[in-house]
């Protein structure tokens, strides 16, 4: 059995980040998106700053997504090489979740952006 040390390299990491539904939400909205303030993830998610903050840790030290500061915004975006299969696998699962769909409809109207 391979021992993994975390980060993106491991598929347990990777599953658990994955394992709950607001992760789920913030990785397929920004499988849409090139990247998202924290701001919008926070609208987006409906949830406090200190739980996405949670949140995207979790996406982050699983190497799912990847952050950049800017002032005192952090923007996110996902890490599509670490997992690019299973990204492509998610699209396709979730292209008829109503969730997904409401919240795409949402990010249009919190980031005026369509996609």
């Amino acid at each position: 059995m391979t021992k993994y040390k975390g980060g993106m390299n491991n598929p347990l990491e990777i599953m658990k980040a994955l394992s709950d539904r607001n992760r789920l939400r913030v990785a397929a909205a920004l499988m849409t998106q090139n990247e998202l303030c924290a701001c919008n993830i926070i609208e987006l998610l409906q949830v406090t700053g200190a739980t996405a903050s949670r949140h995207m840790d979790v996406l982050l030290r699983a190497g799912l997504v990847k952050s950049r500061k800017a002032g005192r915004w952090v923007h996110y975006r996902l890490n599509r090489s670490a997992a690019a299969p299973l990204f492509q696998w998610l699209e396709t699962e979730l292209q008829n979740d109503l969730d997904i769909k409401a919240d795409r409809k949402t990010l249009v109207k919190i980031t005026g952006c369509k996609k």
